[in-house]
């Protein structure tokens, strides 16, 4: 309660409460004598005594009169001390509140400019904190580029003295063959100037001994009878036999197309071997990328549109190394007449693309597979050891046997002779170099990759030669294999952990007894390719075009139709097969001299590529990639040959060990030299590469049961 309050309830109300109360009691007391003189009916004068009464009752009402007003005086004092009392206790109330206020804001302001300055002074602690840090930073970055730069300017030095080294070993060797060649016509010289004079003294002696004998016939001629004649001389008569050689062999026909010719008839000599012409493109640089925008309307060889650019397609590629511009000539004219013939409308999906197979050969695909998975075989305790191929039509361009499907009609072209043999060159590591005419070819084997991390591997020898390889990984995942006797994969499947089966390689249109070669080029069978996609739509160099779709390119179809479903090592000895799909090149990825392992600067590189690849097996886990290594001219064919395969492997083996891509949805080949993308012997950037293809069309049905 305020002092007002309080002032009012304990002073003025009880005064003016009693003022109240005895003003009714002193009228009713003072009126009472009038009221009974009236009612008397007395008409006289009031006597003293009621004027008395009287006056005392005016005194009295005055004095409640005064006694109002001082009641009143002090109500008002009263309230007027109470409302200054209030006023006084309320100022000082906002004085105190001010004052407080004015506390609390200073207590405010300085805690707000002390918690200013502490996070000023961690802000300052953080910046410099944060400077060390990238001055620590800049200062190892610094470190490790130098590192950097020192590592690549001693790689660099040893690049450049090996390659010192072995243009002094190749001149070395150049002066001691033709130090040994000089010798050796020196001896040749030699030895023929001794069979000369060993010749003109055989001659001699002959002549002396014909000169004698004729001597001797005349002597004899005069000692005979006039009658006796000399038998007429007849010329000897020489048997096939006779003509054959001392060993009974007889003499090697050279392969068609191989750099031997036939025996003349006429010489009976083997002419010697005609080199081929080197290519000589007459383009300018502005007509090469009008083409490349529409290959379509050429039936010109597509070639890069470059300096010195080789042909796009591997299979031209091929025909170029070995038939020069006739070779060009000809498949121009080939080209010619199909585009004369009915345009075969482009793939739009896989589906599209393959050749329709027969429905019951499709229908029996799954029992097929299932049969091959689950028929009984002897089990072996170690992996085998495939064959080497000993026959084959690639370089002669002749087949045996080759059964197509092609509109529901199967051909069988047998040709039985010319078949060239594959002999072994070297074997190194899990690798074998293989000689096939003029060529070399490498055959590696892809187990131990497939093998890394699992938990058990067995191998079961089949019926025909075959043999089947079980890998089990943690969780159950099994990848199954049937190989043939020289290790060609003949199916392959992945059953998932909850059973389910998805086929990666498997051709059904093969016949597993068909006779033909042990190691085929089918695209002999194949006119020439019509490239009729823009070049940026067929290749993609991932330092040129790093932004691009890759899932989008790898998922686009064929550029062209997929006549049958063909074995993957089909695949990989036919360039003319792989030009039906698109490459992805990863020029971004380079080795060292000498060296197939990738460095982890550039493994980054593949990130993109590899989600891309990720992202296509999550929607289809039976996808197969080839991975293809490739070299520049600089080396050796059988050196370049090995370390492209090599480096294929390294990088199949890093999208699996980093990227998580399957090793069974990875297969390698390396080419060497072979496939230049720029025609020069010289060191090239852009032949050192790694290409990737998405192979799925050409290795399984598209439609198959999984």
């Amino acid at each position: 309660m305020t002092f007002r309050s309080k002032l009012f309830a304990t002073v003025a109300f009880p005064v003016l409460s009693a003022s109240l109360i005895a003003t009714p009691a002193l009228a009713d007391a003072l009126m009472k004598p009038f009221e009974v003189a009236q009612d008397s009916g007395e008409q006289a004068q009031p006597s003293e005594e009621e004027l008395l009464q009287q006056r005392q009752a005016e005194e009295q009402r005055a004095a409640e009169e005064e006694a109002q007003r001082q009641a009143e005086e002090q109500q008002r004092a009263a309230e007027e001390e109470a409302q200054r009392a209030a006023e006084e206790q309320q100022k000082a109330a906002e004085q105190e509140a001010q004052r407080q206020a004015e506390e609390q804001q200073k207590a405010a302001e300085e805690e707000a400019q002390r918690q200013a300055e502490e996070q000023q002074k961690a802000a300052e602690e953080e910046a410099q904190r944060q400077a060390e840090e990238q001055q620590r930073a800049a200062e190892e970055e610094a470190q490790r580029a130098a590192e950097e730069q020192q590592k690549a300017a001693d790689e660099e030095a040893q690049r450049a003295a090996a390659e010192q080294q072995k243009a002094a070993d190749e001149e070395a060797q150049r002066q001691a063959e033709e130090q040994q060649k000089a010798a050796d016509e020196e001896a040749q010289r030699a030895a023929a100037e001794q069979q000369k004079a060993a010749d003109e003294e055989a001659q001699r002696q002959a002549e002396e001994q014909r000169k004698a004998a004729e001597e001797q016939q005349q002597q004899t001629e005069q000692q005979q009878p006039a009658e006796e004649q000399p038998v007429e001389q007849q010329p000897a008569i020489v048997t096939d036999e006779q003509q054959q050689p001392a060993d009974g062999s007889t003499a090697e026909q050279p392969a068609e197309g191989g750099t031997e010719q036939p025996a003349t008839a006429e010489t009976g000599e083997t002419p010697a071997a005609e080199p081929v012409p080197e290519v000589v493109d007459t383009l300018s640089t502005e007509e090469k990328q009008a083409i490349a925008e529409d290959p379509g309307k050429t039936d010109e060889t597509v070639v890069l549109p470059v300096e010195n650019g080789a042909a796009v397609l591997d299979s031209d590629k091929d025909a170029d190394n070995t038939g020069g511009r006739m070779s060009r000539e000809e498949r121009r004219k080939q080209r010619e007449e199909l585009r004369a013939q009915e345009e075969v409308p482009l793939p739009v999906s896989d589906d599209s693309a393959q050749a329709e197979i027969p429905q019951e050969v499709r229908e029996a695909v799954p029992q097929k597979i299932e049969a091959a998975i689950k028929e009984e075989g002897q089990r072996v305790d170690a992996a085998p050891v495939f064959a080497v191929p000993e026959t084959t039509n690639i370089v002669n361009n002749t087949v045996i046997n080759n059964t197509v499907i092609n509109n529901n009609t199967v051909n069988n072209n047998t040709v039985n002779n010319n078949v060239t043999q594959v002999n072994v060159v070297e074997t190194i590591d899990n690798r074998t170099v293989l000689s096939v005419g003029n060529q070399l070819i490498v055959r590696g084997d892809d187990r131990p990759r497939l093998r890394r991390d699992s938990e058990e591997v067995y191998y079961d020898e089949l019926a025909r030669g075959r043999t089947r390889e079980t890998i089990v990984r943690p969780g159950g995942v099994q990848i199954i294999t049937i190989y043939n006797r020289y290790g060609d994969v003949i199916q392959r499947s992945r059953i998932g952990r909850d059973g389910r089966e998805y086929i990666l390689v498997y051709a059904p249109e093969l016949e597993d007894d068909a006779p033909r070669p042990d190691l085929v080029d089918v695209g002999y069978e194949l006119p020439p390719m019509r490239l009729r996609i823009p070049l940026r739509d067929y290749i993609v160099d991932t330092s040129s075009d790093p932004d691009r779709d890759y899932y989008e390119f790898l998922s686009e179809p064929p550029v062209e139709r997929v006549e049958r479903v063909y074995t993957i090592n089909e695949v990989k000895q036919s360039a003319r097969l792989r030009d039906k799909v698109r490459r992805i090149d990863l020029d971004t990825v380079t080795f060292a001299t000498g060296s197939a392992e990738v460095p982890m600067s550039q493994a980054r590189t593949l990130r993109k590529v590899a989600e891309a690849m990720s992202k296509i097996l999550d929607k289809d886990p039976g996808e197969t990639f080839l991975i293809e290594g490739h070299t520049d001219a600089v080396g050796s064919d059988k050196s370049n040959l090995v370390l492209s395969d090599r480096r294929a492997d390294s990088v199949a083996s890093l999208l699996t060990e980093v990227y998580g891509i399957p090793p069974e949805n990875l297969q390698t080949q390396g080419y060497g030299e072979r496939f230049l993308k720029v025609r020069t012997q010289s060191a090239e950037q852009q032949n050192r590469r790694v290409t990737i293809r998405r192979v799925t069309t050409l290795v399984r049905p598209v439609a198959s049961a999984n």
